[in-house]
């Protein structure tokens, strides 16, 4: 058969078959009497199997070996072929991802996505300096905030995830969705980032809504993280919600931001209704037998200085007679700032 049957019979065009033979992919069993290339069934499956091999991914000159080389391992190439696609679908969806974030932010015109994109690549910069000034151009501008939450719970540099808290903050509070997944990251770096971020953005107008900033924080407040559940009881304490006191509480005991948690606690309990000898009465708890040592009593002394109250001032006063020296000063002291 000429190269023209070849060509209907494989599909493959007859320029693309000259460029096989120069390349010495397609062979012609020889030439007619008119000096035509001639070719035979042979050639017709070599064409196919030239074409399932490209369709894998592979270039002409590696279909050429796999076809030629009788020491040709296939299992490496297709192990190499399948790497490549992983790498390929990797940042095809990057892409996708930042075309999806450069749309969701609305650009009014050319100069709007030429920022927009600039911003988020620069937010996956392999250096910090570079990313925190992104972070901080961010504020406002066209980065969804989707994009800075995702940032955010990647970044392992405290300066630039400061930076980019404090841009999400400025946001239109989308950002709650990626930081309630992180929360439920397998990662504890991650979790504890979703947090102290969550716990940086600004309150809800309706503080008693079923959705928003508050109410994911009072969520959180049941965590089986400590480290998140600290974070979220610290800003619920600061927005005057008592909810927090128990996990304020919990936290002084245990010593896990314990000096931020007392403050906390004396500004919830400086509101009244109650909330003091709430208090004091789950900081006596801590106190039962077994229940604290020496340096979770001082931590206890030291917290219920600043609780207003006669319960406050009558548990100081009994720890001035604790065994340990330590919590006794510190009771000491708190009950002597009370007039005591």
């Amino acid at each position: 058969m000429l190269i023209g049957e070849l060509a209907r019979r494989s599909g493959v065009s007859a320029r693309m078959l000259r460029h096989y033979e120069a390349l010495g992919l397609v062979r012609p069993r020889g030439r007619t009497g008119s000096g035509y290339r001639e070719y035979g069934a042979d050639d017709v499956r070599r064409v196919f199997h030239v074409e399932s091999l490209r369709s894998l991914g592979l270039s002409l000159r590696e279909v050429g070996r796999a076809l030629d080389d009788p020491d040709f391992a296939p299992a490496r190439l297709v192990e190499e072929l399948a790497r490549r696609t992983r790498e390929r679908i990797a940042a095809e969806t990057e892409l996708l991802a930042r075309l999806d974030r450069v749309r969701a932010a609305g650009p009014a015109d050319w100069d709007d996505v030429l920022r927009g994109a600039a911003l988020l690549r620069a937010l996956g910069a392999w250096n910090a300096d570079d990313r925190q000034r992104a972070a901080l151009a961010a504020e406002g501008g066209p980065v969804p905030a989707e994009a800075l939450a995702d940032a955010v719970l990647r970044e392992p540099d405290p300066y630039v995830a400061g930076a980019l808290r404090w841009a999400l903050a400025r946001t239109d509070g989308s950002a709650l969705a990626p930081l309630a997944r992180g929360l439920d990251s397998p990662a504890a770096e991650v979790r504890e980032r979703a947090a102290r971020s969550l716990a940086a953005l600004p309150a809800d107008a309706d503080a008693d809504a079923d959705t928003g900033v508050t109410a994911l924080l009072r969520r959180v407040l049941g965590h089986a993280d400590a480290e998140v559940r600290g974070h979220a009881a610290l800003a619920l304490g600061a927005r005057g919600h008592t909810e927090a006191v128990p996990a304020l509480v919990a936290m002084v005991v245990a010593g896990r931001h314990d000096v931020d948690a007392a403050d906390a606690l004396s500004r919830l309990a400086g509101e009244g209704g109650g909330v003091g000898d709430r208090v004091v009465g789950l900081l006596a708890e801590g106190l039962e037998p077994g229940g604290a040592g020496a340096a979770a009593r001082r931590r206890i002394a030291q917290a219920l200085a600043d609780i207003p109250g006669d319960a406050a001032t009558r548990l100081l006063l009994a720890l001035t007679r604790d065994e340990d020296r330590g919590v006794a000063v510190s009771a000491a002291y708190g009950a002597g700032r009370r007039g005591e």
